[in-house]
Formats: C-alpha cells, sequence, structure tokens
C-alpha cells in the first residue's frame, strides 16, 4: 500500500489502513507544509447538547448549494462525533469549557459545533497524528520524494513513478491512496502554502480518473493584505466571536451579523466594495473580540500580526478574499474509491460529495478523518515480489539536458498563470474571459513543450533505473511543477467555461442566477468532453 500525501488525509489514511498491510506513506516536502497544518478553525462535529446529526446535515445541504451528494453527507455527519471521541483518544488537546468540549460558531452554521484547540487546530491535529504514524510498526515514513505517474495495468493501478534522492524509478503497490491536497497555489492570492498545486488531481485525470465539480473554489473573505507579508488566513471564528469587516472610511462593511454570510456571498460583497472605492483591500476589527479572548483563543494569530508590525488589539487589520479550497476534485465513492480499480482519494484531493457547490466551514478537517476511516476495510490486490519492476538494480545514468532559458521561461509562465486564474476564475467570473484564458494557458502550454522536453522522465518503463543528479532533479521539479500546473489551471478554466450559472463558489457575471438544470455535477475524463452527472446516483 502508498499513501501519497502527509497532510491530515494522508496521515489519518496511514493510521486507517489495516494493520496486516505494509504501508508506505510518501512525502514529496522535506520539510512538513501540509493545508491542514494551517487550519485555524477546527473540525465540526454535533456533539453539543443543543446540536444534532440531522442539523449539522441541514447546514452541509444549505451550504452546498444542491450539489452535496446525501449519503456521503450523512456518513459525515454520523461519524465525526466517533472521529473526535477517536482523536481524544489519541491525544488532541481540544479546547474545553469546564469539562465540556468548547465550540465556536462559523459562518452558515446554525449552532456553535466547530471544536478547536486555541487558533491552531490544523497544526495540532497534524502533530498529533504524524507522532502516531511514526508508532506504527507496518507504516514507513519516505519523505522528499517525488510522484511522477500512476502505473496502470489493465486499466487499474498498481503503482507509481518515483523519483527519490539519485533514483528514478517504479515502485510496485497493492493500492494507491492519493491525499496530495487541493490546488490553491494555482491563484496569485491565496491562504495555501505553495505545495497545494493540484499534483493528485493530474496524476489522477492522466491515469484516466473521473474528476468532478473543478469550477467550485471556495475563496475565504478574510485573508491578511500586508505588503510583503503572505496572505495569511484570519479564521472567520473571529468573526464569529465578534469581530467586524469595515470600509476604508470606517463604516461597517454591511448590516450587523453580515460578517457570518456564506463564504461566496461575502467574498462577493468585499470584491465589490474593494472596485467600488478601488481599494486594495478591507479591514477586520478584533476589538470587539475583546483582548482577553483574542489572547486565550487566538494566541498565534495576534503573535503573527505583531511580528509583521500590525497592533491587531488595537488597530483593524488589512484583509481581503483569496483561494483558500477546492470543493471539486477526483470523484470518489463513500469507501474513498475513484473511478481506476486501486485507486483511492481522500481530502481536499477527492470530490467525496460532502461539499456540494460550497464547503460548510471546518468540514474539511472532519471529512478527512471521516473518509480516512472509510479505507479501515480495504484489500489492496496482492503482489508478486519476483515481477518487482527494478528487481534487477541495473541503473542507468539519466541522459537529459535542459537548457537554463527554458526554466526561467517556466518560473514567468508559472507566475503568469496564477495571475490569469485569479484575475479569471476569482471571485467573480465571466464566460468570454475564463474561454480566452483556456486559450492563454494552452498557449503557454505550446511554449514550453514540456512533454517533448521531459520525455526522457515520462517515457521511463517499468523496469527501468535511472541515476538522476542533482543538477538534473533541481531544473527538472520546476519544470514538472510548471507542467502540472498548466495541467490542472486548464481543467479548472475549462470547468468554470462549462457551467454558465452561477452557484455556491462560482459566480458567472453573465450568468449570475443558479438555474435548475444545472442542478448537476460536472465531470471531467480524459480523452472525453466535459459532461453532466444527476445528484444523488
Amino acid at each position: 500500500m502508498v499513501v501519497v500525501g502527509g497532510g491530515a488525509a494522508g496521515l489519518m489514511a496511514a493510521l486507517e489502513l489495516p494493520k496486516a498491510l505494509k504501508v508506505l506513506l510518501l512525502c514529496r516536502d522535506s520539510e512538513l507544509r501540509s493545508a491542514s497544518r494551517w487550519a485555524q478553525g477546527g473540525l465540526a462535529a454535533a456533539v453539543g447538547h443543543d446540536d444534532s446529526p440531522h442539523l449539522h446535515r441541514a447546514d452541509t445541504l444549505e451550504a452546498g448549494a444542491g450539489l452535496c451528494e446525501p449519503a456521503a453527507v450523512d456518513l459525515l455527519v454520523q461519524e465525526a462525533p466517533n472521529c473526535v471521541e477517536r482523536l481524544l483518544q489519541l491525544g488532541l488537546p481540544l479546547d474545553r469549557d469546564g469539562s465540556q468540549l468548547s465550540t465556536t460558531l462559523e459562518a452558515a452554521h446554525s449552532r456553535r459545533r466547530v471544536l478547536h484547540a486555541q487558533d491552531q487546530t490544523g497544526r495540532a491535529l497534524v502533530e498529533l497524528l504524524e507522532q502516531r504514524v511514526r508508532q506504527q510498526s507496518n507504516v514507513c515514513w519516505l519523505q522528499g520524494g517525488l510522484v511522477l505517474q500512476l502505473w496502470l495495468e489493465s486499466n487499474r493501478c498498481c503503482g507509481l513513478q518515483l523519483l527519490f534522492g539519485a533514483q528514478l524509478g517504479w515502485l510496485q503497490a497493492g493500492a494507491v491512496v492519493l491525499a496530495t491536497g487541493g490546488g490553491g497555489d494555482l491563484f496569485a492570492n491565496t491562504t495555501n502554502p505553495s505545495t497545494a498545486r493540484g499534483d493528485g488531481v493530474a496524476m489522477a485525470w492522466e491515469a484516466g480518473a473521473v474528476l468532478r465539480d473543478l469550477e467550485f473554489v471556495q475563496f475565504h473573505p478574510t485573508a491578511l493584505m500586508h505588503p510583503g507579508a503572505p496572505h495569511f488566513l484570519l479564521t472567520e471564528a473571529l468573526r464569529g466571536e465578534g469581530a467586524r469587516l469595515l470600509q476604508s472610511n470606517g463604516e461597517a462593511l454591511g448590516a450587523h451579523a453580515s460578517e457570518m454570510l456564506p463564504r461566496d456571498q461575502l467574498s462577493r460583497a468585499m470584491v465589490r466594495e474593494m472596485k467600488r472605492t478601488k481599494a486594495q483591500r478591507l479591514w477586520l476589527d478584533l476589538q470587539p473580540v475583546g483582548t482577553t479572548k483574542l489572547q486565550q483563543q487566538f494566541p498565534m494569530i495576534i503573535k503573527r500580526c505583531q511580528q509583521l508590525g500590525l497592533e491587531p488589539l488595537a488597530k483593524p487589520l488589512p484583509v481581503a478574499p483569496a483561494a483558500h479550497y477546492w470543493m471539486g476534485g477526483v470523484a470518489t465513492d463513500l469507501k474513498s474509491a475513484t473511478s481506476v480499480q486501486g485507486l483511492y482519494a481522500v481530502g481536499e484531493v477527492a470530490s467525496s460529495g460532502i461539499h456540494g457547490a460550497n464547503r460548510l466551514a471546518s468540514n474539511s478537517l472532519s471529512e478527512c478523518l471521516v473518509m480516512a476511516r472509510q479505507l479501515k476495510d480495504l484489500t489492496p490486490i496482492s503482489i508478486n515480489a519476483a515481477t518487482n519492476p527494478n528487481s534487477d538494480n541495473n541503473v542507468e545514468s539519466l541522459d537529459w539536458q535542459c537548457d537554463s532559458n527554458l526554466t526561467t521561461t517556466a518560473q514567468l509562465a508559472s507566475k503568469k498563470l496564477q495571475q490569469l486564474c485569479w484575475q479569471v476564475a476569482g471571485v467573480e467570473r465571466w464566460g468570454s474571459s475564463l474561454r480566452e484564458a483556456e486559450k492563454q494557458a494552452k498557449g503557454l502550454q505550446n511554449l514550453l513543450d514540456l512533454d517533448a522536453k521531459l520525455k526522457p522522465f515520462l517515457a521511463q518503463k517499468p523496469g527501468q533505473l535511472y541515476s538522476v543528479s542533482p543538477k538534473q532533479q533541481e531544473k527538472f521539479e520546476l519544470l514538472w511543477d510548471q507542467r502540472q500546473r498548466n495541467l490542472v489551471s486548464r481543467l479548472l478554466l475549462q470547468a468554470a467555461a462549462f457551467r454558465t450559472e452561477s452557484r455556491g463558489g462560482h459566480f458567472r457575471r453573465d450568468a449570475p442566477l443558479p438555474l435548475p438544470y444545472w442542478q448537476c455535477h460536472s465531470l471531467q475524463k480524459r480523452g472525453e468532453n466535459l459532461r453532466t452527472a444527476a445528484v444523488g446516483l
């Protein structure tokens, strides 16, 4: 078994897979920088005395704007409390209010059901799971390995191509679980780490897996917009506790409680106000929360802002919307299985059907845990060690050179694509602009011609083992990232142009209303035209 990705979904998958299996956990980055680690708000579960799975279900379906898969939502709301109990048993230090778990309110929830560990819930969760994974004798954790392609035989996934250290080769596996995260870094303004490149979506698409609802991207309303600083997320739990959004003139952005509108609605309101006043940002006033609560519940946010020279306890913070979460991804069923036999997906890379057109706040960590637990009964295919593709250990030096001008061009193309996606496929979209942007992305793809330039890597066959020099690896990874970014950006732009209505996280200025006949999923598969599929089938 191989799990690709070291965030909450990948770590939980490694823990939940049957203990009788040998599990290899692969992470590309030697540094731990998953988006899960950045999650501030918490995880949603109906554990309060005034709450219920029924209410959690209703809120999730309402936020999802008609595209949630009811069976997947039922699974989430019923199993989320069990996952919370499992995390408490593992030792997650969730905040408490006396003997009860402390909860907070986030946008579009009808109850305070978001559990948290101060404002570092993702970090606390991931660090706990990392510790537990390292204690599992059946799990081997390999950091610094780049997965290029999935290995298919008879339309079944039976391994992958891996670049690790100085060697490039093929690795057999009884099954592969993708837990590679989303694609927030496709956009110039994002709360995600640079590792969120959509790699898993690209690999799955090239392997023939069905992708679902790629047009639906959630833009978080309140990312820090301070010159020279990363677009640091300011959790909406702040607004749940009373923080207010202000216009440039210091007046409130909207009516009381408008801060708790669903994220897509609030982001649009902010973008329109910024366009009207030609402002680059709005302001978030934390003072209504109160100094004591800010210091107790949001210490990391306060500290980071102060390190940037801001005064969050005394002055409003500069904010604007930024790409935050991808509702779309590789289509999976209730067992986290994709349309390709032997290939599974969990977390943000997957479209499990839970989030629909717009994710309910803090359902993502809950989804990671619930869908990873669905792997507990997975039965992989048997592997014959005698057919190990690299068993002869005959290592050849890779014959490949790269023009330095190509890497410079690729870096410029990467920045251009990020700006293009933000301008055209951001909070508000326009059909003709989407189609033109897709042509531009295709033009960049043709200009770089990376499939031809990287052919010695892509054409490697099982049984071949290459040695790769550090210089070759450095240049290859830069070009590879641009290749994948170009592919996934085009898939996103195609999906956004295809859906000629507005729904959830997808808003078209030229088609601003949801349409009944568009209450369906969009599906993309390599070699086929975009098509739709009914919800609930």
